[in-house]
């Protein structure tokens, strides 16, 4: 069974924490908003439609690895 490398796993880490951090910091709210990963993704979707395939300056595989089957 194939896996992710470390430097995958460390790449979708910062992906996914950047995003995270970004939700935190335009949040106009006093509260913070909890990890939410279908959140994350969803917004990782977007960033991802426009650099893969809007912008063509990234790879799906680059910007955030992931198992082919």
């Amino acid at each position: 069974m194939k896996e992710l490398t470390d430097k995958q796993i460390k790449r979708q880490d910062f992906v996914d924490n950047a995003i995270y951090h970004l939700i935190q910091e335009v949040n106009p709210a006093s509260e913070t908003i909890e990890w939410d990963i279908e959140m994350i993704g969803d917004v990782r979707d977007v960033i991802s439609e426009w650099l893969v395939e809007k912008m063509n300056i990234a790879s799906e595989q680059t910007f955030y690895p992931y198992l082919q089957e």
